[in-house]
């Protein structure tokens, strides 16, 4: 039985030499007695025997191989041989033909519930797109066929699909990554049988240390990998390695060291008739040669381009077609040069309109397909008009109903947009604002206090001056300094609601403390004017508020009415609970300057400008516009009425929390803390 396969096997490659210059088509496939004989190993050892320097006869095998299996419904075969297919196509860079190959043996995979194979499927789906330069898409496959390994405890397996993400990586240049997925694909290696698997992580390790500029670790890790390559069985990854290593050498400047591995590996790759690796070779040699020996590398791409014609490799010669272009440029051989660009666009035209044709074909073979199910159709439906009318008037329904479905997306969209482009320039609106306020503050507030105390300064440097006019100066410096703080302070406070937001802390509140503290603070200021601050708040009175933010409000509406009350004047703090809304109205009340009614309207918008006290006193507008967000914040309103030269009473309302029995003014925290963010409409 051994001798009559060996026979059989013997004359089908004579027959295939002889007769057979192009593979058969899936449908089309022979199926003699010789073919019968052999098996699916048979097949198998052909197929990866032909598959580099004859692979139309590896295909034709595999067509074979794919007959016999679907006649005997083996499903395992199937799969394999379209993977075999696919790979064959790959190696050409038909990566349209293989791609379809491969999803069909994935289904079969799926289907007979065979993980080790899925996987594999999987990873050769992420080598299509990581040689079409869709390293993302790729990089997905892998992590995907990692899963599937993962799952069912494929030890290989896993180790395949982090050796390809580590070339996803490298593909995208992100050597960082590439190398930590290639350190676990070692480890795995480690601990499982040696397999070509292990020289393309040594290869791989080569190839990112030489791109990082590091050909010690490179050279290392290449030569061990093509020390344990020197087998018949890894030949053509041997090649690989060869080539890489050539390359470190080329990146170093040893021309000569490199060139001489080169013609090594060429010389290897011709001996095992692997095309695709005396491909690389001959271009790789040509490109070390370069512009500095065109001649050189002008004969290797020559032969490169004659080895794909022969192979019917397009997109290889439209590449090598290109190269030879540039070179004969750089040659200043330019009639060439034109004459290579030419050849090379009329062949990327034809494999453009060959693509162009299938799908032609493809669609005219649909076309007529559903013009014979029209005509079987028409042919039932002969004494049923009114059932096709009536079916006519659904279709044109529900398309009229589809349409307007569509044209009311694309119009909910658009204004979708609008609004989105509305909010934007709203936003920039305020944020012009925001800017135009600040540089405002700083030319004008915070200038002038500035200005007045370098004033001060020279003229306390004067030694004319007695000790009463010093003194008397040295209380305006500080009077300007402390203007000066004050808006800064505020500034910077407001600055900090727009880029942080605010923390809101709420708890349960007795103002009459907080109140207490603040008309100290003041007492000063107002014992100056001669000004009454009158507290009518009662010591039960509680709210729900943030203290921080009440003080801040309180202080900052009693230091206005204390500015814009003229000496003498009044200045009243009540508070009133309102048990039909539960709220607490507290007001502040001053017999000062008041407001008119033109600014009325501005006072808590960052466009308010600020007005000076009745004793000159200066500000910045910013304390009302904070005081407006801390009440809103804590889910209270603030507003003012005002009659100009008859003073103005500031409102601003909270929750009311009932006590019930009057104690000394305490803080009792709720358990809720919440974080006020800053608004979408941010002025900064």
């Amino acid at each position: 039985m051994p001798l009559r396969k060996f026979i059989l096997l013997t004359i089908t490659a004579l027959y295939l030499t002889i007769g057979y210059s192009r593979a058969e088509a899936p449908g089309s496939i022979p199926t003699g007695k010789a073919s019968s004989a052999l098996n699916m190993v048979d097949f198998d050892k052909l197929i990866k025997r032909y598959r580099y320097f004859k692979p139309d006869s590896a295909i034709f095998f595999a067509n074979l191989a794919l007959a016999q299996a679907r006649q005997q419904h083996d499903d395992k075969s199937i799969a394999n041989m379209l993977n075999q297919l696919g790979m064959i196509d790959d190696n050409k860079g038909d990566f349209e033909t293989s791609r379809p190959k491969y999803l069909e043996a994935l289904a079969i995979h799926r289907k007979t519930q065979n993980a080790v194979g899925e996987a594999a499927v999987i990873v050769r789906l992420g080598v299509v797109e990581l040689r079409k330069g869709n390293y993302d898409k790729a990089i997905g496959y892998f992590l995907q066929s990692l899963k599937v390994s993962e799952r069912s405890h494929n030890t290989a397996g896993r180790m395949e699909a982090y050796l390809t993400l580590a070339e996803g990586y490298m593909g995208q240049r992100k050597f960082d990554i590439a190398l930590k997925y290639l350190n676990t694909a070692e480890r795995i290696n480690n601990t499982i049988p040696f397999s070509n698997l292990s020289l393309n992580i040594y290869n791989n390790f080569g190839v990112i240390y030489r791109e990082l500029g590091m050909p010690a670790k490179a050279k290392a890790y290449l030569e061990k990998g093509i020390m344990l390559s020197d087998e018949p069985q890894y030949q053509g990854l041997n090649i690989t390695l060869i080539n890489n290593l050539a390359k470190v050498y080329n990146k170093e400047g040893n021309k000569a060291k490199s060139i001489e591995l080169q013609i090594t590996a060429l010389q290897k790759a011709r001996t095992i008739q692997n095309y695709l690796r005396e491909l690389q070779t001959l271009t790789g040699l040509a490109d070390t040669y370069g512009a500095a020996n065109a001649k050189q590398a002008l004969y290797y791409y020559r032969q490169a381009l004659i080895l794909v014609e022969d192979k019917g490799a397009y997109k290889q010669q439209i590449d090598i077609l290109g190269r030879l272009s540039e070179l004969y440029k750089s040659e200043k051989d330019f009639k060439t040069a034109l004459s290579m660009k030419e050849l090379q666009n009329r062949l990327a035209d034809s494999l453009f309109y060959k693509a162009m044709a299938k799908q032609v074909v493809s669609l005219q073979s649909e076309y007529q397909l559903y013009k014979s199910k029209a005509k079987v159709n028409e042919l039932k439906q002969v004494n049923s008009s009114q059932e096709q009318q009536r079916n006519f008037y659904i279709g044109l329904t529900v398309a009229s109903i589809l349409t307007l479905l569509v044209f009311a997306y694309y119009f909910y969209r658009t204004s979708k947009l609008n609004k989105l482009l509305n909010t934007a320039n709203t936003d920039l609106q305020d944020s012009n604002r925001v800017k135009d306020k600040l540089f405002s503050i700083l030319a004008h507030d915070l200038r002038a206090p500035f200005a007045s105390v370098i004033d001060l300064l020279f003229l306390l440097d004067d030694d004319d001056i007695n000790g009463e006019e010093k003194s008397m100066l040295i209380k305006r410096l500080t009077a300007a300094s402390n203007v000066s703080l004050e808006t800064l302070n505020m500034l910077l406070k407001w600055g900090e609601m727009q880029l942080k937001g605010v923390r809101l802390n709420s708890m349960i509140v007795q103002p009459k403390p907080i109140i207490q503290r603040t008309v100290g603070l003041l007492k000063e200021a107002a014992e100056k004017k001669m000004i009454q601050i009158q507290d009518k708040v009662s010591d039960s009175v509680a709210v729900m508020v943030d203290p921080n933010h009440f003080e801040f409000v309180l202080r900052n509406l009693l230091s206005n009415a204390v500015k814009f009350t003229a000496t003498g004047g009044v200045i009243q703090i009540e508070a009133v609970v309102n048990q039909f809304d539960n709220r607490v109205l507290f007001s502040v009340k001053d017999n000062g300057i008041g407001i008119s009614a033109e600014r009325l309207p501005l006072v808590f918008d960052i466009e308010n400008v600020s007005t000076k006290g009745t004793n000159n006193e200066t500000g910045t507008s910013l304390g009302l516009v904070i005081c407006k967000e801390f009440m809103e914040l804590n889910k209270g309103k603030i507003w003012v009425e005002s009659l100009l030269n008859q003073g103005s009473t500031f409102y601003f309302s909270l929750p009311y929390f009932k006590i019930a029995t009057e104690s000394k003014a305490i803080n009792i925290p709720v358990s809720k803390v919440s974080r006020a963010g800053r608004k979408e409409s941010n002025k900064y």
